[in-house]
């Protein structure tokens, strides 16, 4: 059974209605990434199999539950989020938001541990921000925050982790150290990755599974061969292309030969 899946569900804001019915299974294992065109619902629905956006009819279901029948904890144990433009408190320091990753783990009767540290330490060391422990993160460039920011949900060691736009504000280094990072803890920790990406090419290169929206409904899902065509692209987003395989990976490497304004 597929851990993670949206059950015909309406996704949206209050009265507003972004996504009008989703059925989707999340592949166990493997790097999803999601892409589309602007406010065509990607977030909304990453948003979705976190507890941050209920569903206003239809299930997100973990494990065969509802999402939001399940306590909170118990959530966050299992599913990690990086969401867009978080919001550190003020005089912080990169140690201890880092730390902050591990408090699903924390109770009661179960205190700070080796094992916490040992986490702490290994998120910070994947994300080569040990050098910034003792700053603040007020202090930080934006593709710093960033990398502290994926220490943070790298700490909470979730076997599924939600990435909204991981890649923003980052140089173009970082953010292939980063999808790098994401491919490894996919095939060498067996992480269920989902992310929300602007750069198709990126996506191909990195995922094994895509999820391909346009007004608020999946209109392909598939391997990256499969779904990244010259027709997917220029339905989606409105550009035509040539679609040749990457001299690298393999993968299919999108040139852009014109794009309709009015697509």
């Amino acid at each position: 059974m597929t851990r993670l899946l949206v059950d015909n569900a309406r996704l949206g804001y209050a009265d507003k209605v972004i996504c009008p019915g989703v059925d989707l299974e999340i592949p166990d294992g493997r790097f999803t990434v999601i892409v589309g065109p602007n406010a065509c619902g990607k977030s909304t629905l990453l948003k979705s199999l976190t507890r941050l956006i209920a569903p206003q009819d239809g299930q997100i279901r973990l494990d065969g539950q509802s999402l939001h029948s399940r306590p909170t904890k118990d959530v966050a144990r299992e599913v990690g989020l990086l969401p867009q433009g978080p919001v550190a408190p003020d005089g912080i320091r990169v140690i201890d938001l880092v730390s902050r990753g591990r408090y699903p783990h924390q109770s009661l009767f179960k205190p700070w541990s080796p094992e916490d540290e040992q986490a702490v330490k290994e998120a910070m060391d994947a994300t080569g921000i040990r050098e910034l422990s003792g700053r603040l993160v007020d202090e930080l460039s934006g593709g710093q925050r960033q990398r502290v920011w994926m220490a943070v949900a790298l700490a909470q060691q979730t076997p599924i982790l939600l990435l909204d736009e991981p890649t923003t504000f980052l140089d173009v280094s970082y953010q292939i150290e980063l999808l790098e990072l994401c491919r490894k803890l996919n095939r060498e920790r067996e992480y269920t990755l989902v992310a929300v990406l602007h750069d198709l090419n990126q996506a191909a290169r990195y995922a094994d599974h895509i999820i391909a929206m346009k007004d608020g409904e999946v209109v392909a899902t598939g391997n990256p061969s499969d779904v990244i065509t010259e027709e997917l692209v220029r339905t989606v987003f409105g550009v035509d292309s040539k679609i040749i395989a990457d001299p690298e990976s393999g993968a299919p490497l999108m040139i852009p030969t014109w794009h309709h304004a009015n697509a």
